[in-house]
């Protein structure tokens, strides 16, 4: 594996250490960084069709992300989500997240897309074609706007 690749599994393709060490990234970050009082566990991560995107080094999983599929539009035309977009605090600035969306949207770019960002990744998102819509929603205790992209 060279440095920064990305793993993309289902499921059923991953290793037990691998899905601990998104896991625990996952944890330290969303409860322990930013004190997010809701179930993280929400039962999506195990459905046949998500799928788990990292980038991992030395030190286990440096970023993450999942995308999930509706069975039914959830705004629009939109069933590709993506969400749990994270970055292990010693990596971030590095630009992992970025190349992560870029991944997905090399994967799925053509389709439309929804995701549910923290207000202040607003910006990150907009840069790649998502367009806030709606108002400003508390979603786990933290701001939140929904974002959608259509496919191209």
């Amino acid at each position: 594996m060279t440095p920064n690749s990305i793993v993309r599994k289902t499921w059923g393709e991953l290793t037990v250490d691998e899905l601990y060490s998104f896991l625990k990234l996952r944890t330290d970050v969303f409860f322990v960084e930013q004190h997010i009082d809701e179930e993280e566990l929400d039962n999506r991560d195990q459905e046949p069709t998500t799928e788990h995107l990292w980038i991992a080094d030395e030190d286990g999983t440096a970023a993450y992300l999942r995308i999930i599929v509706d069975v039914a539009p959830t705004h629009r035309d939109a069933r590709r989500l993506f969400g749990r977009v994270v970055t292990r605090p010693d990596r971030r600035g590095e630009g992992l997240s970025q190349a992560l969306i870029t991944e997905v949207l090399r994967l799925y770019g053509h389709e439309p897309m929804l995701l549910h960002a923290q207000l202040y990744v607003v910006p990150l998102y907009s840069r790649f074609g998502f367009e806030p819509f709606g108002e400003t929603y508390l979603e786990a205790g933290l701001e939140h706007r929904m974002m959608y992209r259509a496919g191209f």
